[in-house]
């Protein structure tokens, strides 16, 4: 073959070969640059809300754990999420904010400069406490807002998020009808016909006026105890309308989505993960809005309006949409029950035993002194032979009035004796007492002898034993 011919042959061989390689080449290119990018590992979720408001346990349920443990301060998480389409996974940082607002200055280590566009925040109240609801999402919204104005953030970088929120809203298309964005469905699947509020149009009433340029989420929690409110307090549907009407005009001003949950009864747990998947990642989210179960309630940043919102208002008849919050979710009174026990002081011992005795020897009958039992029978009843006291005379059974006085002074001496003395009717222990133990001793004696020879009445017409007397002083 001649050389001319053979060169005809290899320059177009040559050519369908590099045409391949520019061919291959361009579409790795394209698909580098256009393709599916890896999830972002800088991600994270602000978690605020007062204390009790099921914080903890919502961040569990986001983990997929059953036991969570609350700290204190400012508190970090992570939540692992796999996206199977792009065969990627990686872990969404959660923050959570003690309610005490002592705590508040903990916010610059989770919201900066650095981390305010990749960040997403939760504003979580609680159903156990109704008539909070309102003042707590203004309060942390509030908080949030001051925070942001501490931050030296880009002005171009605020209003460009600011932009974005407001293009979300508008962009906001129901799962279903995902049409030509010039079709009429999407008009009025949006909107209800309100084509004057379509795209690039200025948003509705009362939509975004306070546009903090963060995605806000406002989760209700513990929603069950819907069912505690109607048992126990005599909760309507219009109070749950009212309620809700007033939430979702808040969610409205700050462009944020509302999701009602149930962590005991797991209620919309497992979408609210799917739809902070969607906001923070871009995953797929195919549910529309949820208003039928007043306890599942879900709606999406930007299918809401006021048009929407008025819908609740035919169920008020006892109150109004604009009346104040608080009037009519009322705060119950809750009495705290004071346990006062009567407080007991004990008689003392050595006074006890001295009215006893007197009791025995002549003495008439006590008063019944608080702590003290009216039917207890007193000491002297003993022996077990009645006696009656009639005046200054003590009729009784022989002896039984010296065996009393030994007891009794007995009973004297050890409180005011000296350790290892011996009892009365020794010498030697009568001799190293004082003399009121002497004259006790004296006492004891006579009694002694009187009951050994019957009672005699002196010779100057007094009382016999019975006229022994025996001082409280002396005791």
């Amino acid at each position: 073959m001649p050389p001319s011919v053979e060169k005809k042959f290899i320059e177009p061989a040559n050519d369908i070969e590099e045409d391949k390689k520019n061919l291959w080449s361009q579409i790795l290119n394209e698909v580098q640059k256009h393709g599916n990018p890896k999830l972002s590992p800088h991600k994270q979720i602000l978690v605020l809300g007062d204390n009790e408001s099921g914080k903890t346990t919502m961040v569990a349920k986001l983990q997929g754990i059953e036991n969570s443990s609350k700290g204190s301060g400012l508190e970090y998480a992570y939540i692992d999420v796999r996206d199977d389409y792009r065969d990627d996974h990686t872990r969404l940082s959660v923050w959570v904010l003690d309610g005490d607002p002592a705590h508040s200055d903990l916010l610059r280590f989770a919201l900066n400069e650095e981390t305010f566009q990749e960040t997403l925040v939760i504003l979580a109240v609680s159903m156990t406490t109704p008539w909070g609801i309102l003042e707590q999402l203004q309060h942390w919204a509030s908080v949030l807002a001051d925070h942001l104005d501490k931050l030296k953030l880009e002005v171009d970088l605020r209003q460009s998020r600011r932009q974005n929120l407001i293009k979300l809203w508008l962009d906001y298309v129901e799962p279903g009808d995902e049409l030509d964005p010039a079709s009429p469905m999407k008009r009025s699947s949006r909107n209800f016909g309100d084509e004057e509020e379509f795209d690039g149009s200025p948003l509705s009433e009362g939509t975004l006026t306070n546009n903090l340029g963060l995605d806000i989420v406002v989760v209700v929690t513990k929603t069950d105890y819907i069912q505690n409110l109607e048992k126990e307090q005599d909760y309507r549907d219009e109070h749950l309308d009212f309620m809700q009407q007033w939430i979702r005009r808040f969610c409205l001003q700050y462009g944020a989505a509302l999701f009602y949950t149930s962590a005991k009864e797991d209620k919309n747990c497992d979408l609210l993960y799917k739809y902070l998947t969607h906001r923070i990642y871009g995953f797929p989210f195919h549910t529309p809005a949820l208003v039928v179960e007043k306890d599942a309630v879900f709606i999406p940043a930007g299918w809401d309006n006021m048009k929407k919102i008025s819908i609740l208002y035919e169920n008020m008849h006892s109150c109004k949409p604009d009346d104040y919050y608080r009037d009519v979710i009322v705060q119950p009174v809750t009495r705290k029950t004071v346990n006062r026990e009567t407080e007991i002081l004990a008689e003392d011992e050595q006074a006890f035993l001295t009215r006893q005795q007197q009791i025995s020897f002549g003495g008439g009958p006590p008063a019944i002194r608080l702590g003290e039992s009216p039917i207890r029978p007193p000491l002297g009843g003993i022996q077990g032979s009645p006696r009656k006291l009639d005046g200054s005379k003590v009729v009784s059974s022989p002896g039984g009035e010296g065996v009393l006085a030994n007891f009794f002074n007995s009973l004297l001496l050890k409180k005011t004796g000296s350790p290892g003395s011996s009892m009365l009717g020794t010498k030697s222990g009568s001799e190293s007492l004082p003399d009121k133990v002497a004259m006790r001793t004296d006492a004891a004696a006579e009694l002694d002898r009187l009951s050994r020879g019957g009672v005699k009445k002196p010779p100057n017409g007094g009382s016999g034993a019975g006229s022994i007397d025996f001082n409280a002083s002396d005791c």
